[in-house]
């Protein structure tokens, strides 16, 4: 509990600081720019207070995010979208065991311009 107190003390006491920094930069100016400022300054000394203090963090420990492949396993059937995905460009964008047979005479076997 107490750690809790001391970590709220040191936020607020850099928000202020914040606060503080901005009004005394702003003095002379009017009232708008001087509540712009404190609120600048607040907004900075929030920032450097909250990480100081480590007021966000975390008390547990946190695991390690697992990635698609270990929530998600890749089947070995290869007809998913995943494994299309996955082996697309081993298997040139066609579905496994689909590929078009390779043409005999080559790819260029109806141009008009070829001579037989």
């Amino acid at each position: 509990m107490r750690d809790l107190v001391v970590r709220k003390a040191i936020f607020l006491f850099f928000l202020l600081l914040g606060v503080g920094f901005g009004y005394l930069s702003a003095r002379h100016d009017d009232w708008g720019l001087r509540v712009g400022m404190m609120v600048m300054g607040a907004l900075f000394g929030g920032a450097i207070g909250g990480g100081l203090s480590q007021i966000g963090k975390h008390r547990h420990k946190l695991r390690p995010v697992p990635t698609e492949e270990e929530l998600n396993p890749i089947p070995g059937m290869g007809t998913s979208s995943r494994d299309l995905a996955a082996n697309y460009w081993r298997d040139e964008g066609h579905p496994q065991f689909m590929k078009p047979p390779h043409p005999e005479y080559g790819n260029r076997m109806l141009d008009a311009d070829k001579n037989l």
